[in-house]
């Protein structure tokens, strides 16, 4: 497994970071508490206090879906366990998130899978450009004793996946032209995830893929340094992007799954009925969200198209035949590679879906 030298510098980590917290003395949690609060129940308080950290805005469908992770807890622990939800990266970024996870100053999050890649290889499955078709076929995944599998390899970074959400297929936005085919791609400088994958995908056919914080990209988008983007709808609208950014072409390239993760440090420390709440309360709130997040959808495109976005809806057949490369480079044995027996068991499962 990659990066096992991390699973043990993290173990110490840990350790380390609850030793502090026991012998700390307090009774409150404050998003740089690492110890997860216990507070005094009789005295109304909460006996467990958790932060969770969210990178998108406060109206994206995932994060709504965090909030109702923390409804959910705090109803079936009957107010013993409380989680405050922080939005729009005010808590952290997503690297950030997942290190405080690690730590345990941070209890729970949200982000896409992408995003996790770098941590996992098992992940590194969901960016394959064109894997999936629609959202059906990677809800199929997750669902699947091989979407399991695959979020059971967090704990090896000491994170607990709860269940999986999801922030939908990805698109390209941009303000030079509109993306009818792999050749409008060539110079646009385009804003990618730091994930190889991703990067090598939009290499080949020409762009000029620019990793960067998400919290900078808008600015980056108003002022030009930035010529494109590429995210779900649920993102190009929380985020406005609309705003900044005159073409919305429709190629849905990656499916983007969104695993909502707790601190497994955080996690162990509970009592067992808490740990049965957190569990019922997580699966409950993945499924709300994707219900959630289809029923949205349906309206944002006609929003976009009203405030004067331009759509186009490309032939997909020749952006496959030009990323078909990137499977040759990142299917294979080794780190920062997709096993050729996964992609196989997740082409299996996607094939049964309509």
């Amino acid at each position: 497994m990659k990066k096992r030298f991390l699973a043990l510098s993290l173990a110490l980590a840990m350790c380390l970071a609850m030793l502090t917290g026991c012998g700390s003395g307090s009774d409150t949690t404050t998003p740089a508490d690492d110890s997860g609060s216990t507070g005094d129940a009789a005295s109304g308080t909460p006996e467990v206090t958790w932060v969770a950290s969210c990178a998108n805005a406060d109206d994206h469908p995932a994060v709504q879906g965090v909030h109702k992770f923390a409804e959910l807890v705090e109803e079936k622990s009957g107010g013993r366990m409380h989680i405050d939800v922080f939005a729009n990266a005010q808590l952290a970024s997503d690297r950030d998130c997942i290190e405080g996870m690690q730590m345990n100053t941070i209890q729970s999050g949200i982000m896409v899978s992408s995003a996790l890649a770098g941590f996992t290889d098992e992940l590194l499955v969901f960016d394959l450009p064109f894997l999936f078709e629609n959202s059906a076929q990677g809800q199929a995944l997750c669902d699947s004793d091989v979407g399991q599998q695959i979020i059971d390899t967090l704990e090896d970074i000491g994170i607990k996946g709860l269940g999986w959400m999801e922030y939908g297929m990805r698109n390209i936005t941009n303000s030079i032209r509109p993306i009818e085919t792999p050749e409008d791609l060539q110079g646009i400088k385009i804003r990618t995830m730091e994930n190889p994958i991703h990067m090598a995908a939009f290499q080949v056919m020409g762009a000029d893929p620019t990793p960067m914080a998400f919290g900078e990209l808008f600015t980056a988008l108003q002022q030009g340094t930035i010529d494109a983007q590429e995210n779900p709808l649920s993102v190009i609208t929380s985020s406005r992007f609309n705003e900044v950014q005159t073409y919305l072409s429709m190629t849905e390239h990656v499916y983007s799954a969104a695993p909502l993760m707790v601190s497994k440090a955080a996690y162990d420390a509970l009592p067992d009925d808490l740990k049965a709440i957190v569990d019922e309360a997580g699966t409950e709130a993945c499924q709300w969200e994707r219900e959630y997040l289809a029923e949205v959808e349906v309206q944002w495109l006609d929003e976009l198209e009203a405030s004067g976005t331009q759509i186009n809806y490309p032939d997909k057949a020749p952006f496959v035949e030009a990323m078909s490369s990137v499977y040759d480079e990142f299917v294979g044995d080794g780190d920062d590679m997709v096993s050729p027996e996964l992609l196989e068991q997740v082409r299996e499962i996607i094939s049964q879906v309509e």
